[in-house]
């Protein structure tokens, strides 16, 4: 497997962007409960509310956006997630008591892949669902099933 970008294609970032239905509160749930940080964010710009996470220092960023009247967002499908590589159990057991301290409750993931390996999954406040893995992937090796 490559570890480098194609010579033709020259990336230096990448962010996923999505529409939301229920800004303020996924901006609650990703900044304020996640605790992920702001890189930039903007109300009325050209009609538009929208809000950049991601991690200091790192070329991915998640935007979240919202236009005039709330848009229609397809219905939540459990295989498109967010996930989150952690740095062990022990940060997932972190991260998860501070989403329940914010009434946040685990969810069931459809896959068997991430709980057979420690992982926790909680839905958005627009239903799509974050993944808490307990390994950095790349970095450390994936756990085997319990």
């Amino acid at each position: 497997m490559s570890h480098t970008w194609p010579s033709h294609l020259d990336v230096g970032a990448v962010r996923f962007a999505r529409p939301t239905a229920r800004y303020d509160d996924v901006l609650v749930f990703y900044r304020d409960v996640l605790g992920l940080p702001v890189l930039a964010q903007w109300r009325g710009h050209q009609g538009y509310d929208g809000v950049v996470l991601g991690l200091p220092g790192t070329p991915v960023h998640m935007e979240l956006l919202q236009h005039g009247d709330s848009p229609r967002i397809p219905e939540p499908n459990p295989e498109n997630q967010l996930v989150l590589y952690l740095r062990g159990p022990e940060a997932v057991a972190r991260a998860t008591r501070r989403l329940a301290e914010h009434g946040h409750r685990p969810v069931p993931a459809a896959n068997p892949y991430w709980p057979e390996r420690g992982a926790v999954s909680f839905e958005d406040p627009d239903g799509w669902l974050v993944v808490l893995a307990p390994w950095v992937f790349g970095e450390q090796p994936t756990p085997a099933p319990a």
